[in-house]
Protein backbone atom coordinates (compact mmCIF):
# COMPACT_ATOMS: atom_id res chain seq x y z
CA UNK A 1 0.00 0.00 0.00
CA UNK A 2 1.30 3.42 -0.95
CA UNK A 3 1.31 6.52 1.63
CA UNK A 4 -1.30 8.15 -0.11
CA UNK A 5 -3.35 5.07 0.46
CA UNK A 6 -2.38 4.67 3.85
CA UNK A 7 -3.26 8.11 4.64
CA UNK A 8 -6.84 7.49 3.09
CA UNK A 9 -9.78 6.49 5.35
CA UNK A 10 -10.56 2.86 4.10
CA UNK A 11 -13.78 3.99 3.26
CA UNK A 12 -13.41 6.74 0.87
CA UNK A 13 -10.60 4.75 -1.29
CA UNK A 14 -10.09 6.14 -5.06
CA UNK A 15 -11.18 4.08 -7.63
CA UNK A 16 -7.85 2.61 -9.81
CA UNK A 17 -7.33 4.93 -12.37
CA UNK A 18 -7.09 2.38 -14.99
CA UNK A 19 -10.55 0.88 -14.04
CA UNK A 20 -12.08 4.40 -14.01
CA UNK A 21 -10.63 5.13 -17.85
CA UNK A 22 -11.47 2.32 -18.97
CA UNK A 23 -15.26 2.16 -17.36
CA UNK A 24 -15.55 6.00 -18.46
CA UNK A 25 -14.57 4.79 -22.36
CA UNK A 26 -17.37 2.32 -22.23
CA UNK A 27 -19.41 4.59 -20.87
CA UNK A 28 -18.50 7.17 -23.95
CA UNK A 29 -18.59 4.14 -26.60
CA UNK A 30 -22.61 3.72 -25.43
CA UNK A 31 -23.02 7.64 -25.52
CA UNK A 32 -21.32 7.76 -29.26
CA UNK A 33 -23.32 4.24 -29.96
CA UNK A 34 -26.68 5.89 -29.17
CA UNK A 35 -25.90 9.51 -30.52
CA UNK A 36 -24.73 8.38 -34.10
CA UNK A 37 -26.74 5.03 -34.64
CA UNK A 38 -29.42 7.30 -36.25
CA UNK A 39 -27.06 7.86 -39.26
CA UNK A 40 -27.09 4.37 -40.56
CA UNK A 41 -30.54 4.56 -39.79
CA UNK A 42 -31.66 7.92 -41.57
CA UNK A 43 -32.05 6.11 -45.14
CA UNK A 44 -34.83 3.78 -43.88
CA UNK A 45 -36.19 6.13 -41.56
CA UNK A 46 -36.46 8.95 -44.46
CA UNK A 47 -38.10 6.32 -46.67
CA UNK A 48 -40.63 4.88 -44.13
CA UNK A 49 -41.83 7.91 -42.55
CA UNK A 50 -40.69 10.29 -46.44
CA UNK A 51 -38.67 12.44 -45.08
CA UNK A 52 -36.87 14.96 -46.92
CA UNK A 53 -32.97 15.75 -46.74
CA UNK A 54 -33.08 18.88 -44.38
CA UNK A 55 -35.82 16.88 -42.28
CA UNK A 56 -33.00 14.20 -41.64
CA UNK A 57 -30.33 16.66 -41.08
CA UNK A 58 -32.33 17.66 -37.98
CA UNK A 59 -32.99 14.25 -36.27
CA UNK A 60 -28.98 13.46 -37.16
CA UNK A 61 -28.23 16.91 -35.34
CA UNK A 62 -30.18 20.04 -34.32
CA UNK A 63 -32.96 17.98 -33.01
CA UNK A 64 -30.46 16.23 -30.68
CA UNK A 65 -27.71 19.48 -30.11
CA UNK A 66 -29.75 22.30 -29.32
CA UNK A 67 -30.72 20.41 -25.56
CA UNK A 68 -26.87 18.93 -25.56
CA UNK A 69 -25.62 22.01 -25.65
CA UNK A 70 -28.08 24.38 -23.96
CA UNK A 71 -27.84 22.23 -20.57
CA UNK A 72 -24.39 21.57 -20.96
CA UNK A 73 -23.00 24.65 -19.23
CA UNK A 74 -25.82 24.35 -15.95
CA UNK A 75 -25.06 20.43 -15.52
CA UNK A 76 -21.21 21.28 -16.34
CA UNK A 77 -21.43 23.76 -13.22
CA UNK A 78 -23.13 20.91 -10.92
CA UNK A 79 -20.10 18.76 -12.06
CA UNK A 80 -17.96 21.58 -10.73
CA UNK A 81 -19.45 21.30 -7.15
CA UNK A 82 -17.22 20.11 -4.70
CA UNK A 83 -19.91 18.56 -3.60
CA UNK A 84 -21.24 17.11 -6.38
CA UNK A 85 -20.77 13.11 -7.12
CA UNK A 86 -19.99 12.78 -10.76
CA UNK A 87 -20.11 9.09 -11.17
CA UNK A 88 -23.61 9.20 -9.77
CA UNK A 89 -24.54 12.21 -12.11
CA UNK A 90 -22.78 10.37 -15.07
CA UNK A 91 -25.24 7.16 -13.99
CA UNK A 92 -28.05 8.74 -14.26
CA UNK A 93 -27.55 11.13 -17.58
CA UNK A 94 -26.56 6.74 -18.92
CA UNK A 95 -29.79 5.72 -17.60
CA UNK A 96 -32.07 8.76 -19.56
CA UNK A 97 -30.25 8.69 -22.94
CA UNK A 98 -30.70 4.65 -23.03
CA UNK A 99 -34.39 4.77 -22.23
CA UNK A 100 -34.84 7.79 -25.14
CA UNK A 101 -32.77 5.58 -27.58
CA UNK A 102 -35.33 2.64 -27.16
CA UNK A 103 -38.31 5.24 -27.13
CA UNK A 104 -36.98 6.27 -30.82
CA UNK A 105 -37.66 2.61 -32.21
CA UNK A 106 -41.39 3.69 -30.92
CA UNK A 107 -42.10 7.06 -32.90
CA UNK A 108 -44.65 7.01 -35.94
CA UNK A 109 -43.77 10.09 -37.05
CA UNK A 110 -41.05 13.11 -37.84
CA UNK A 111 -42.15 14.98 -34.73
CA UNK A 112 -42.02 12.07 -32.40
CA UNK A 113 -38.63 11.03 -33.30
CA UNK A 114 -37.11 14.59 -32.89
CA UNK A 115 -38.66 15.03 -29.33
CA UNK A 116 -37.01 11.14 -28.64
CA UNK A 117 -33.10 12.39 -30.40
CA UNK A 118 -34.44 15.69 -28.01
CA UNK A 119 -34.15 13.59 -24.83
CA UNK A 120 -30.90 11.70 -25.62
CA UNK A 121 -29.26 14.66 -26.12
CA UNK A 122 -30.65 15.76 -22.35
CA UNK A 123 -29.26 12.74 -21.55
CA UNK A 124 -25.53 12.92 -22.84
CA UNK A 125 -25.32 16.60 -21.34
CA UNK A 126 -24.05 15.10 -18.33
CA UNK A 127 -21.24 12.65 -19.74
CA UNK A 128 -18.40 13.97 -20.89
CA UNK A 129 -17.50 17.36 -18.55
CA UNK A 130 -17.48 15.06 -15.36
CA UNK A 131 -16.20 12.59 -17.22
CA UNK A 132 -13.23 15.22 -18.39
CA UNK A 133 -13.38 16.17 -14.74
CA UNK A 134 -12.82 12.67 -12.79
CA UNK A 135 -9.94 11.95 -15.83
CA UNK A 136 -7.78 14.77 -15.23
CA UNK A 137 -8.08 14.49 -11.28
CA UNK A 138 -7.01 11.18 -11.88
CA UNK A 139 -3.85 11.43 -14.65
CA UNK A 140 -0.63 13.49 -13.98
CA UNK A 141 -0.55 16.06 -16.17
CA UNK A 142 2.22 14.88 -18.13
CA UNK A 143 -0.16 12.28 -19.35
CA UNK A 144 -3.42 13.70 -20.00
CA UNK A 145 -3.68 14.18 -23.57
CA UNK A 146 -2.99 10.13 -23.22
CA UNK A 147 -5.88 9.54 -20.64
CA UNK A 148 -8.26 11.87 -22.27
CA UNK A 149 -7.76 9.79 -25.98
CA UNK A 150 -8.45 6.79 -24.43
CA UNK A 151 -11.29 8.28 -23.09
CA UNK A 152 -11.94 9.44 -26.44
CA UNK A 153 -11.47 6.15 -28.40
CA UNK A 154 -15.59 5.69 -27.44
CA UNK A 155 -16.16 8.35 -30.39
CA UNK A 156 -14.68 5.67 -33.28
CA UNK A 157 -15.40 2.98 -31.23
CA UNK A 158 -19.03 3.91 -30.50
CA UNK A 159 -19.63 4.91 -34.39
CA UNK A 160 -17.79 1.85 -35.96
CA UNK A 161 -20.69 -0.11 -33.47
CA UNK A 162 -23.64 2.15 -34.23
CA UNK A 163 -23.11 1.79 -38.18
CA UNK A 164 -22.15 -1.85 -37.69
CA UNK A 165 -24.79 -3.44 -35.62
CA UNK A 166 -27.40 -0.33 -36.95
CA UNK A 167 -27.08 -1.88 -40.21
CA UNK A 168 -26.90 -5.29 -39.61
CA UNK A 169 -29.82 -4.91 -37.23
CA UNK A 170 -31.43 -2.80 -39.49
CA UNK A 171 -31.41 -5.49 -42.26
CA UNK A 172 -32.88 -8.16 -40.48
CA UNK A 173 -35.35 -6.72 -37.98
CA UNK A 174 -35.64 -3.18 -38.90
CA UNK A 175 -34.78 0.23 -37.99
CA UNK A 176 -37.39 0.29 -34.77
CA UNK A 177 -35.50 -3.09 -33.39
CA UNK A 178 -32.20 -1.60 -33.88
CA UNK A 179 -32.89 1.62 -31.76
CA UNK A 180 -34.26 -0.46 -29.01
CA UNK A 181 -31.68 -3.11 -29.15
CA UNK A 182 -29.08 -0.58 -28.45
CA UNK A 183 -30.39 0.81 -26.04
CA UNK A 184 -30.92 -2.13 -23.44
CA UNK A 185 -26.64 -2.01 -22.54
CA UNK A 186 -26.57 1.47 -20.98
CA UNK A 187 -29.63 0.78 -18.61
CA UNK A 188 -27.88 -2.68 -17.78
CA UNK A 189 -24.49 -0.11 -17.16
CA UNK A 190 -25.95 2.65 -15.44
CA UNK A 191 -27.43 0.57 -12.90
CA UNK A 192 -23.66 -1.13 -12.53
CA UNK A 193 -22.00 2.37 -12.44
CA UNK A 194 -21.72 3.31 -8.89
CA UNK A 195 -20.86 0.06 -8.24
CA UNK A 196 -18.03 0.17 -9.93
CA UNK A 197 -16.48 3.27 -9.85
CA UNK A 198 -15.67 5.73 -6.32
CA UNK A 199 -16.28 9.85 -6.52
CA UNK A 200 -12.17 10.77 -5.89
CA UNK A 201 -13.50 14.23 -4.24
CA UNK A 202 -14.32 12.43 -1.15
CA UNK A 203 -10.88 10.67 -0.71
CA UNK A 204 -9.49 13.96 -1.12
CA UNK A 205 -11.76 15.79 1.09
CA UNK A 206 -10.89 12.71 3.74
CA UNK A 207 -7.66 14.16 3.03
CA UNK A 208 -7.63 17.48 3.65
CA UNK A 209 -9.20 16.92 6.85
CA UNK A 210 -6.61 14.74 8.31
CA UNK A 211 -3.81 16.95 7.07
CA UNK A 212 -5.88 20.55 8.19
CA UNK A 213 -5.27 21.74 4.32
CA UNK A 214 -8.16 24.22 3.41
CA UNK A 215 -10.87 22.98 0.44
CA UNK A 216 -10.50 24.07 -2.84
CA UNK A 217 -11.98 27.63 -4.02
CA UNK A 218 -14.99 27.90 -4.78
CA UNK A 219 -15.69 29.94 -7.98
CA UNK A 220 -18.93 31.48 -9.06
CA UNK A 221 -20.50 30.56 -12.43
CA UNK A 222 -19.64 34.34 -13.82
CA UNK A 223 -16.25 33.65 -12.26
CA UNK A 224 -15.60 30.34 -13.94
CA UNK A 225 -17.11 31.44 -17.19
CA UNK A 226 -14.48 34.55 -16.60
CA UNK A 227 -11.85 32.32 -16.06
CA UNK A 228 -12.43 30.33 -19.58
CA UNK A 229 -12.73 33.08 -21.81
CA UNK A 230 -9.39 35.17 -20.95
CA UNK A 231 -7.48 32.07 -22.27
CA UNK A 232 -6.90 33.43 -26.01
CA UNK A 233 -5.80 29.90 -26.79
CA UNK A 234 -9.07 28.07 -25.76
CA UNK A 235 -11.14 30.34 -28.06
CA UNK A 236 -8.76 29.63 -31.61
CA UNK A 237 -9.46 26.11 -29.84
CA UNK A 238 -12.95 26.52 -29.74
CA UNK A 239 -12.67 28.07 -33.47
CA UNK A 240 -10.77 24.82 -34.85
CA UNK A 241 -12.33 21.94 -32.67
CA UNK A 242 -16.18 23.80 -33.68
CA UNK A 243 -15.10 23.66 -37.25
CA UNK A 244 -13.46 20.21 -36.99
CA UNK A 245 -17.14 18.88 -35.03
CA UNK A 246 -19.19 20.92 -37.83
CA UNK A 247 -17.19 18.57 -40.74
CA UNK A 248 -16.81 15.40 -38.76
CA UNK A 249 -20.71 15.47 -37.99
CA UNK A 250 -21.81 16.51 -41.07
CA UNK A 251 -19.78 13.75 -43.11
CA UNK A 252 -20.28 10.80 -40.89
CA UNK A 253 -24.04 11.36 -41.96
CA UNK A 254 -23.94 12.12 -45.95
CA UNK A 255 -20.67 10.02 -46.75
CA UNK A 256 -23.24 6.85 -45.15
CA UNK A 257 -26.37 8.31 -47.43
CA UNK A 258 -23.53 8.62 -50.45
CA UNK A 259 -22.52 4.86 -49.91
CA UNK A 260 -25.28 3.72 -50.06
CA UNK A 261 -27.16 6.06 -52.84
CA UNK A 262 -24.26 6.46 -54.90
CA UNK A 263 -22.37 3.50 -54.76
CA UNK A 264 -25.24 1.42 -54.33
CA UNK A 265 -24.80 -0.44 -51.40
CA UNK A 266 -27.59 -1.42 -48.45
CA UNK A 267 -27.11 -0.35 -45.33
CA UNK A 268 -25.79 -3.29 -43.92
CA UNK A 269 -23.16 -3.64 -45.96
CA UNK A 270 -22.19 0.71 -45.77
CA UNK A 271 -22.69 -0.12 -42.18
CA UNK A 272 -20.34 -2.93 -42.10
CA UNK A 273 -17.57 -1.51 -44.27
CA UNK A 274 -17.42 2.02 -42.90
CA UNK A 275 -18.00 1.27 -39.60
CA UNK A 276 -14.99 -1.64 -39.40
CA UNK A 277 -12.45 -0.01 -41.76
CA UNK A 278 -13.18 3.48 -40.89
CA UNK A 279 -13.93 2.88 -37.14
CA UNK A 280 -10.12 1.42 -37.27
CA UNK A 281 -8.82 3.88 -38.39
CA UNK A 282 -10.72 6.83 -36.31
CA UNK A 283 -9.52 4.48 -33.13
CA UNK A 284 -5.35 4.37 -34.43
CA UNK A 285 -5.80 8.63 -35.30
CA UNK A 286 -7.06 8.98 -31.33
CA UNK A 287 -4.50 7.12 -29.88
CA UNK A 288 -1.98 8.29 -31.78
CA UNK A 289 -2.80 11.58 -31.06
CA UNK A 290 -3.03 11.54 -27.59
CA UNK A 291 0.48 9.70 -27.29
CA UNK A 292 2.29 12.17 -29.71
CA UNK A 293 0.89 15.25 -27.48
CA UNK A 294 2.33 14.05 -24.72
CA UNK A 295 5.51 12.88 -25.98
CA UNK A 296 6.55 15.97 -27.92
CA UNK A 297 4.65 18.15 -25.78
CA UNK A 298 6.81 17.27 -23.01
CA UNK A 299 10.14 18.57 -25.27
CA UNK A 300 8.05 21.98 -26.15
CA UNK A 301 4.00 22.78 -25.25
CA UNK A 302 3.19 24.58 -28.64
CA UNK A 303 4.08 20.90 -30.12
CA UNK A 304 1.00 19.38 -28.21
CA UNK A 305 -1.07 20.67 -31.04
CA UNK A 306 1.08 20.18 -33.95
CA UNK A 307 -0.44 16.67 -35.06
CA UNK A 308 -3.75 17.78 -35.39
CA UNK A 309 -2.73 21.05 -37.10
CA UNK A 310 -0.82 19.09 -40.04
CA UNK A 311 -2.65 16.43 -40.00
CA UNK A 312 -5.72 17.98 -41.06
CA UNK A 313 -4.02 20.35 -43.15
CA UNK A 314 -2.31 16.73 -45.20
CA UNK A 315 -6.22 14.96 -44.81
CA UNK A 316 -7.80 17.59 -47.15
CA UNK A 317 -6.60 16.97 -50.63
CA UNK A 318 -7.00 13.01 -50.00
CA UNK A 319 -10.59 13.17 -48.32
CA UNK A 320 -11.50 14.72 -51.88
CA UNK A 321 -10.01 12.46 -53.80
CA UNK A 322 -11.87 9.46 -51.90
CA UNK A 323 -15.38 12.17 -52.41
CA UNK A 324 -14.54 12.02 -55.78
CA UNK A 325 -13.92 8.33 -56.79
CA UNK A 326 -16.62 6.72 -58.04
CA UNK A 327 -15.52 2.71 -57.06
CA UNK A 328 -16.88 2.30 -53.62
CA UNK A 329 -13.01 0.12 -52.88
CA UNK A 330 -11.24 2.98 -53.86
CA UNK A 331 -13.10 5.35 -51.84
CA UNK A 332 -12.99 3.85 -48.86
CA UNK A 333 -9.57 2.93 -49.18
CA UNK A 334 -8.73 6.49 -49.96
CA UNK A 335 -10.83 7.82 -46.40
CA UNK A 336 -8.83 5.37 -44.15
CA UNK A 337 -5.63 8.12 -43.76
CA UNK A 338 -7.69 11.32 -43.54
CA UNK A 339 -10.02 9.63 -41.03
CA UNK A 340 -7.17 8.55 -38.76
CA UNK A 341 -5.84 12.07 -39.48
CA UNK A 342 -8.93 14.29 -38.51
CA UNK A 343 -9.25 12.09 -35.45
CA UNK A 344 -6.24 13.12 -34.09
CA UNK A 345 -7.10 16.13 -32.35
CA UNK A 346 -9.50 15.19 -29.86
CA UNK A 347 -6.63 14.00 -26.84
CA UNK A 348 -4.76 17.11 -27.76
CA UNK A 349 -7.48 19.57 -27.26
CA UNK A 350 -9.32 18.32 -24.59
CA UNK A 351 -6.11 18.10 -22.36
CA UNK A 352 -5.44 21.86 -23.26
CA UNK A 353 -8.97 22.63 -22.14
CA UNK A 354 -8.46 21.20 -18.54
CA UNK A 355 -5.05 22.64 -18.79
CA UNK A 356 -6.00 25.93 -19.35
CA UNK A 357 -7.89 26.60 -16.01
CA UNK A 358 -8.01 26.31 -12.59
CA UNK A 359 -9.24 22.92 -11.66
CA UNK A 360 -12.40 24.79 -10.21
CA UNK A 361 -13.51 25.49 -13.93
CA UNK A 362 -12.45 22.23 -15.29
CA UNK A 363 -16.06 20.64 -16.42
CA UNK A 364 -17.68 23.94 -17.26
CA UNK A 365 -14.10 24.52 -19.26
CA UNK A 366 -15.25 21.02 -21.19
CA UNK A 367 -18.63 21.93 -21.55
CA UNK A 368 -17.91 25.57 -23.17
CA UNK A 369 -15.91 23.46 -25.55
CA UNK A 370 -18.41 20.80 -26.31
CA UNK A 371 -21.09 23.51 -26.55
CA UNK A 372 -19.22 24.97 -28.98
CA UNK A 373 -18.61 21.71 -30.77
CA UNK A 374 -22.04 20.40 -30.66
CA UNK A 375 -24.38 23.75 -31.22
CA UNK A 376 -21.91 24.43 -34.40
CA UNK A 377 -20.73 21.17 -35.50
CA UNK A 378 -23.97 18.43 -34.97
CA UNK A 379 -25.98 21.33 -34.24
CA UNK A 380 -25.54 22.88 -37.77
CA UNK A 381 -23.68 20.35 -40.07
CA UNK A 382 -25.89 17.32 -40.33
CA UNK A 383 -28.44 19.93 -41.24
CA UNK A 384 -26.51 22.55 -43.23
CA UNK A 385 -24.96 19.61 -45.08
CA UNK A 386 -28.36 18.06 -45.75
CA UNK A 387 -29.95 22.05 -46.73
CA UNK A 388 -27.04 22.30 -49.04
CA UNK A 389 -27.75 18.43 -50.74
CA UNK A 390 -31.70 19.63 -51.42
CA UNK A 391 -30.66 23.03 -53.20
CA UNK A 392 -28.42 21.18 -55.48
CA UNK A 393 -30.39 17.98 -56.31
CA UNK A 394 -31.62 19.79 -59.55
CA UNK A 395 -28.68 19.78 -60.64
CA UNK A 396 -27.01 16.79 -59.35
CA UNK A 397 -29.48 14.77 -58.89
CA UNK A 398 -28.44 11.93 -56.67
CA UNK A 399 -24.98 13.24 -56.82
CA UNK A 400 -25.81 15.62 -54.92
CA UNK A 401 -24.75 14.64 -51.44
CA UNK A 402 -21.24 13.92 -53.58
CA UNK A 403 -21.04 17.72 -54.65
CA UNK A 404 -21.68 18.56 -51.10
CA UNK A 405 -18.68 16.98 -49.14
CA UNK A 406 -16.07 17.61 -52.36
CA UNK A 407 -16.59 21.53 -50.30
CA UNK A 408 -16.20 19.63 -46.62
CA UNK A 409 -12.99 18.44 -47.69
CA UNK A 410 -11.45 21.18 -48.41
CA UNK A 411 -13.17 23.22 -45.29
CA UNK A 412 -10.98 21.26 -42.65
CA UNK A 413 -7.89 23.47 -43.70
CA UNK A 414 -9.66 26.20 -41.73
CA UNK A 415 -9.57 24.05 -38.76
CA UNK A 416 -6.03 23.41 -39.35
CA UNK A 417 -5.01 26.93 -39.27
CA UNK A 418 -6.23 27.47 -35.88
CA UNK A 419 -5.02 24.66 -34.47
CA UNK A 420 -1.33 26.12 -35.19
CA UNK A 421 -2.35 29.58 -33.76
CA UNK A 422 -3.66 28.27 -30.46
CA UNK A 423 -0.03 26.52 -30.29
CA UNK A 424 1.36 28.99 -30.34
CA UNK A 425 0.10 30.17 -27.26
CA UNK A 426 0.35 27.20 -24.99
CA UNK A 427 3.49 28.22 -23.70
CA UNK A 428 2.07 31.46 -22.25
CA UNK A 429 -1.22 30.15 -21.06
CA UNK A 430 -0.83 26.09 -20.40
CA UNK A 431 -0.55 25.17 -16.67
CA UNK A 432 1.94 22.50 -15.79
CA UNK A 433 -0.55 21.27 -12.62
Amino acid sequence: MNESQKATPAKHQVTNPKLLLWVLMIVYVLNFLDRQIVNILAEPISRDLGLSDTQIGLLTGLAFALFYTLLGIPIARYADNSGTNRVGLISISLAVWSAMTALCGLAQNFAQLALARVGVGVGEAGCTPAAHSLITDSAPAEKRSSAIAFYGLGIPIGSLLGLVIGGVLNDAYGWRVAFMAVAIPGLILAALLPFLLREPRKAEAAARALSGEKAREVLSTKEALREVFSSRAFIMLAVAASFTAFLSYGKSVWAVILFIRSHGLSPGETGLLLGLVLGVAGMIGTWLGGMMADKFGKMDKRHVLTTPAIGMFIAAPILFLGYFATDWRVAIMLLVVPTALNAAYYGPTYACVQGLVKPEARAIAAAVMLFAQNLIGLGLGPLLFGIMSDAFKPYAGDESVRWVLYGAAWLGLIPAFFFWRASLRLKAELKSG
